[in-house]
């Protein structure tokens, strides 16, 4: 029978201000101590006294340096009448055997000269001189620079993060590493199985799992294992959870920080992390070095700094680059990145060598929204009848976090509604909340306003259902919902190309809403803001980007590599800049005119449209359809999106 082995003790930790306290106190015994004190009261005397109280035989030993001396008294002296006022108990209780006085001597020769007298006459049983100081009287006057310094310590390792007693934040390791290395073997817990969707991402990133895992394969025939990938796309995407299941699957060390973790304020910190980070993990290869949102480093240079001085930025970034692809080879060592704005970043950040591979993380499309719907919805209670590529439907244009955000949405408003299980209306709801803010049944709209609300939803249902390529209606309510008064709910198409005429039927349907106002009130109102906001920007890009207008031919004024952002000048003259101004307009007004066209041929089906919307609040699409019948270009197969007006 095996002896069950003894626990590790556990390691005490010591405060540092038990040991601050602790040097203080040995540092006041010293003194105490080489003092001679016995915690009693020294009274000063002169020297004129002090000769007379030598030559009446009362002294019994003197104690003096070259300034001052010390005045030990006989003991029936002190029970005298002359030295009443001398302690003659210590504050301790006992008896005070002294120093009883202490004077300035002033003439040292004469004094001793006094001393040695007194000694041959027997009126002075001994005296000694000492040093003008002492070990405790050094220190003692040296304690008001140790507590500054001890303090000043303090508070660096508190502004550099490390705290009390951490490794990071002690001042001398202020340029190591920040990073936190998750172990192979008991951290990383995240595979692929874990992440849903982004099948092309995790294709092309398999492939630096399987050069961690087998080199020999790919160096045998010459091949060289790249140096690292960056992850590029929109917030919420997984980019970052990417990372993570690569670290899981390689079974390596994984170095994971933030690019804003290289910026201190101290100058030359950030490349000199950089180093650190490089130098553990060569040393623990193969290893992954991931940096999250590396865009705080990577800006490209002379871009972020406007004086000319010298930038802290730049010098890190310039060390990264070196550690990349210097004249130093990072065997084993590949660095993933993550960020959502890689136009800003740095060419010879770009180039290959570098980041040899950009893996596109996009939005997940109907098909993968379902499979992260599945992983999200596993830990909640569902009913039977929860259909995942419903909600699949119900979420265009969502990523994985807005997914993951909905799910948990719909089981809050489930238990807030006393529910055991979470259902499809529940959902429903959790996305109506998400996309337009909380309901706000309870905001006081006036019967005038209510019927223009009314009319201007009205206006957006009618002439999206009578236009071909514009996103017919599922849903329109005229209660309000975070800051705005109405909301349409859309089935428009996931397109790879739009083409003009899809993009001006959109235009129309979006100001259908202030056209109706204009066909039935014969007035306009400020509700139309969102609407005139989207067409605006829409033709804008009609006219500026993609190259879609007559006039101006087919001239781009975009700059897919975000330079533009820093530049004081327009790429284009003045002339031209009056044409764009006025084809924008052109098109804006020529939608809105085709919108009040289609809603005076209509208006007594958008009058009884706007009727039934001011009676039920909410309507859906078989209302429209008994209003208008069936729509003759319905699309097989379409989902759902939300627009606020």
């Amino acid at each position: 029978m095996s002896k069950d082995k003894k626990p590790n003790p556990t390691k005490i930790k010591v405060s540092p201000w038990i040991i601050y306290g602790a040097v203080l106190l040995i540092l006041v015994t010293i003194q105490l101590v080489s003092s001679g004190s016995n915690f009693q009261e020294v009274r000063p005397t002169s020297l004129s006294k002090f000769y007379q109280f030598l030559d009446s035989n009362q002294v019994d030993k003197v104690v003096f340096n070259k300034t001052t001396a010390q005045v030990y008294l006989k003991k029936e002296a002190l029970n005298s009448k002359t030295h009443a006022k001398v302690e003659k108990k210590t504050m301790l209780g006992k008896e005070n055997v002294g120093p009883h006085y202490t004077l300035d001597i002033g003439n040292q020769e004469l004094f001793q000269q006094k001393l040695n007298e007194s000694l041959k006459a027997g009126k002075l049983s001994d005296f000694s001189s000492e040093p003008e100081s002492n070990w405790g009287d050094v220190l003692i006057n040296f304690l008001p620079l140790i507590i500054i310094i001890g303090f000043w310590i303090f508070m660096m390792r508190r502004m550099s993060g490390g705290g009390a007693g951490g490794g990071g934040g002690q001042i001398f390791s202020i340029g190591k590493s920040k990073a936190k290395l998750f172990d192979e073997k008991t951290d990383v817990k995240t595979t692929f199985k874990d992440v849903a969707g982004l099948e092309g991402a995790k294709e092309e990133i398999q492939e630096i799992v399987e050069f961690l895992k087998n080199p020999e394969k790919y160096t045998e025939i010459g091949g060289k294992i790249p140096k690292g990938a960056l992850l590029v796309g929109p917030p919420g995407t997984g980019k970052t959870l990417l990372a993570k299941a690569v670290a899981g699957e390689a079974q390596v060390p994984f170095f994971s920080l933030s690019g804003s973790d290289f910026v201190e304020m101290f100058v030359g910190v950030g490349a000199s992390r950089v180093r650190d980070l490089f130098k553990q993990a060569k040393e623990k290869s193969p290893a992954i070095i991931f940096i999250d949102e590396i865009d705080a480093v990577g800006r490209a240079r002379g871009k972020n700094n406007m004086s000319g001085s010298n930038d802290e930025r730049e010098n890190t970034l310039n060390q990264l680059l070196t550690e990349m692809d210097g004249f130093g080879t990072n065997t084993h060592v590949i660095v993933l990145a993550a960020t959502n704005r890689a136009d800003v970043l740095d060419k010879a950040l770009m180039r290959a060598g570098r980041f040899d591979r950009q893996i596109y993380v996009d939005l997940p499309d109907i098909r993968e929204r379902k499979e992260i719907f599945e992983v999200h919805l596993k830990p909640l209670k569902k009913s039977e009848e929860l259909d995942t590529e419903f909600l699949a439907k119900q979420t265009p244009g969502f990523s994985g976090a807005d997914i993951a955000n909905v799910c948990n949405e719909s089981a809050l408003i489930a238990a807030r509604k006393g529910k055991k299980s979470v259902d499809k209306q529940d959902f429903l709801d959790a996305v109506d909340r998400i996309v337009g803010g909380l309901e706000k049944k309870n905001k006081i709209v006036t019967p005038s306003e209510k019927r223009a609300i009314a009319i201007h939803e009205a206006g957006h249902a009618t002439v999206s259902w009578m236009l071909e390529h514009a996103a017919p209606l599922v849903k329109v309510t005229i209660v309000p919902r975070g800051q705005s008064l109405g909301a349409a709910w859309y089935l428009p198409e996931e397109r790879l190309i739009v083409r003009p005429e899809q993009m001006l039927d959109e235009m129309c349907a979006t100001m259908g809403g202030r056209a109706a106002e204009k066909v039935v009130f014969n007035k306009i109102s400020t509700g139309a803001l969102s609407d005139l906001e989207k067409v605006t920007k829409q033709a804008r890009a009609m006219v500026t980007i993609y190259g879609l207008n007559d006039k101006l031919g087919n001239v781009t004024y975009y700059d897919s590599s975000g330079q533009s952002d820093y530049n004081f000048s327009k790429p284009y003259s003045e002339e031209t800049a009056q044409i764009i101004d006025k084809e924008i307009s052109n098109l804006i007004e020529n939608e809105y005119q085709r919108a009040i066209k289609i809603l005076n041929e209509n208006r007594d089906k958008l009058m009884q449209l706007a009727d039934i919307l001011i009676e039920k609040e909410v309507i859906f699409k078989d209302d429209l359809e008994a209003i208008f019948g069936k729509r003759p270009f319905e699309k097989t197969e379409s989902e759902p999106i939300t627009e606020l007006q």
